[in-house]
């Protein structure tokens, strides 16, 4: 009875967490694009930051606080096209190109508007929001020192922003397609030109003069046109493939019934973005207040880190797209092996990446021309870090399962909700309130991701997520009168 028992509750675990060989594939051939993509760009982004960090440790950190308002400002677009990017991958999964066109003129005239925003309230205010982050002891000539680094990289970077909102258009709708080579190689080709151009115009080479963190960000400009260009050259060429390309200019009408539902749907997700990455810049200048060290030791930490998350947040494409198209194709249960088979992998796949984190963490920060306190800190956090990756991995793929069936206000509630309730105000209360070194303040306030995570297998197991959202749009295009469907 008892082996009868134990192969009972083996074959239910197989059949709920590991998928087949077929299954695998199809994970691997939509992923391992998007982690090559990441992994190249992410360790070029190393190799930038440490070639900034090698000039000084105030150009790094200038830059650092500068990236921290950019980081707003990218994940901002990645909320506001996410919402549409839901209706594409269920349009897609449907076999409907003609709503899958209309997603991407929605998403056009958000990363527009969205766009225009940014610029004038980092023209505006630019100098205050960078100036947040230089409140902890330290010297003041280095202080002053930072402000005018984080300020003229910014200034440059404005530049870069409209070739990003285009590319992640672009880029998104033909994953949303399962189409992730091409993006892959436009980022490529954008990153590696990149590095090259940072060695040439940060330190100044092949007769050119070293312009040190202005170059980086010239750079880093050159790079998005030149990736936005690869991206879109393409997809045009290739209209017969991606349909959504035929007429997508034609005209920048899109449905009421359409624009409606995605606003409703995209909105909790745009909202959401702008509030979370303002909760984590937030926090990073919490803890900024304690002294200058901790802006350098955070940079190098995450910029490390990121390096190490790639596989593991590159699981939320995967889980995405494939759960996106199941609910599209009105396979609920489908829909719902997969969304508990990504997770399971993706803490498998974490395991093993932190345990390569921890070992590393001690010996990573020596490359940066820094000071030993910088990275005494950035050791420790890495560390930290690495023991609640496996946490992280839970609830990545715990938000992008929820958000793949459109429950975006409670996508809202899990991510920036969660962060503004509890994260922040747990990081705050105990970096003004006690006298707990930034070592020990930074793994505890960490504790939180444990929390969510709990709440994220709660919410993912109830299925209250699991609904197909297009259906209902069809039906309601199909009745508006021509003229609005033009």
């Amino acid at each position: 009875m008892k082996k009868h028992a134990t192969a009972g509750a083996y074959s239910s675990f197989r059949n709920t967490f590991i998928g087949d060989r077929n299954f695998y594939a199809t994970v691997f051939a939509l992923v391992l694009p998007i982690i090559v993509q990441n992994v190249i760009s992410n360790f070029v982004n190393l190799l930038d930051n440490i070639m900034i960090g090698r000039v000084g440790t105030a150009q790094m950190s200038g830059v650092a606080i500068a990236n921290q308002l950019i980081f707003v400002f990218s994940l901002t677009i990645f909320g506001g096209l996410s919402g549409a990017g839901i209706f594409g991958a269920q349009f897609y999964g449907a076999g409907d190109h003609e709503g899958l066109r209309y997603t991407v003129r929605f998403k056009l005239w958000t990363g527009t508007v969205t766009f225009a925003v940014a610029v004038a309230i980092f023209l505006t205010y630019g100098d205050q929001l960078i100036a947040l982050y230089l409140t902890g002891e330290g010297d003041a000539a280095e202080r002053a020192a930072m402000l005018e680094y984080g300020r003229s990289y910014l200034y440059i970077m404005l530049w870069g922003l409209f070739p990003f909102v285009l590319s992640q258009i672009y880029g998104g709708t033909l994953r949303e397609t399962g189409e992730s080579f091409i993006p892959m190689v436009a980022s490529l080709a954008g990153v590696l030109l990149n590095l090259c151009l940072n060695y040439i115009l940060i330190y100044g080479k092949l007769g050119f003069p070293a312009l040190g963190v202005e170059g980086a960000a010239i750079a880093t400009v050159i790079a998005r046109f030149v990736e936005l260009a690869i991206i879109v050259v393409y997809a045009h060429r290739h209209s017969g493939r991606f349909r959504f390309i035929e007429g997508l200019y034609c005209s920048m009408r899109i449905p009421k019934s359409l624009t409606f539902n995605i606003i409703k749907k995209g909105s909790p997700l745009l909202v959401n973005e702008l509030l979370w990455s303002l909760g984590m810049t937030t926090i990073t200048q919490i803890y900024s207040t304690r002294n200058l060290d901790v802006i350098g030791g955070l940079n190098i930490t995450s910029t490390v880190t990121n390096l190490f998350n790639v596989i593991v947040f590159s699981m939320g494409t995967a889980v995405a797209v494939m759960v996106g198209q199941a609910l599209g194709a009105n396979d609920i249960p489908r829909a719902k092996q997969t969304a508990w088979r990504l997770i399971f992998f993706n803490v498998c796949v974490s395991l093993l990446v932190c345990g390569v984190l921890a070992v590393l963490a001690p010996f990573i920060p020596n490359i940066y021309n820094t000071t030993d306190e910088v990275r005494r800190l950035a050791t420790s956090f890495m560390l930290a870090n690495a023991i609640f990756m496996n946490f992280n991995a839970v609830t990545h793929c715990s938000y992008f399962t929820i958000r793949s069936g459109g429950k975006t206000f409670v996508t809202f509630l899990f991510d920036s909700g969660y962060t503004w309730v509890v994260y922040v105000p747990f990081a705050y209360v105990l970096t003004h309130f006690t006298n707990l070194s930034i070592t020990v303040l930074y793994p505890v306030c960490c504790l939180a991701d444990v929390l969510k995570c709990v709440i994220g297998i709660i919410v993912v197991k109830s299925g209250y997520w699991a609904q197909n959202i297009v259906s209902e749009s069809v039906s309601q295009r199909l009745s508006e009168s021509p003229s609005l469907t033009e």
